[in-house]
């Protein structure tokens, strides 16, 4: 099973939470951005449809596969404060 940490960070003049090097949009208070990682870790455990999807990996590559709907990430949510 994947793991997933939301980190809570200071970015662009407010604060923002971060999934690995990618930063979510910028809220005006700490409150506000641990708010939206924890509704954001919610969300990615609600199981969906198993569905088929198409991506382009690393290399250039074009491939597809099947998703299932209910292999879901085990969620965090790491705050510094």
């Amino acid at each position: 099973m994947t793991d997933i940490t939301y980190t809570i960070a200071e970015h662009d003049g407010g604060w923002a939470y971060k999934l690995g090097d990618v930063f979510s949009e910028t809220y005006p208070s700490h409150d506000a951005a641990l708010a939206a990682a924890q509704r954001a870790a919610a969300e990615q455990q609600v199981a969906g449809e198993t569905t088929g999807i198409s991506y382009e990996d690393a290399k250039g590559q074009w491939r597809e596969e099947i998703a299932a709907g209910d292999d879901r990430p085990t969620t965090h949510v790491v705050d510094s404060q």
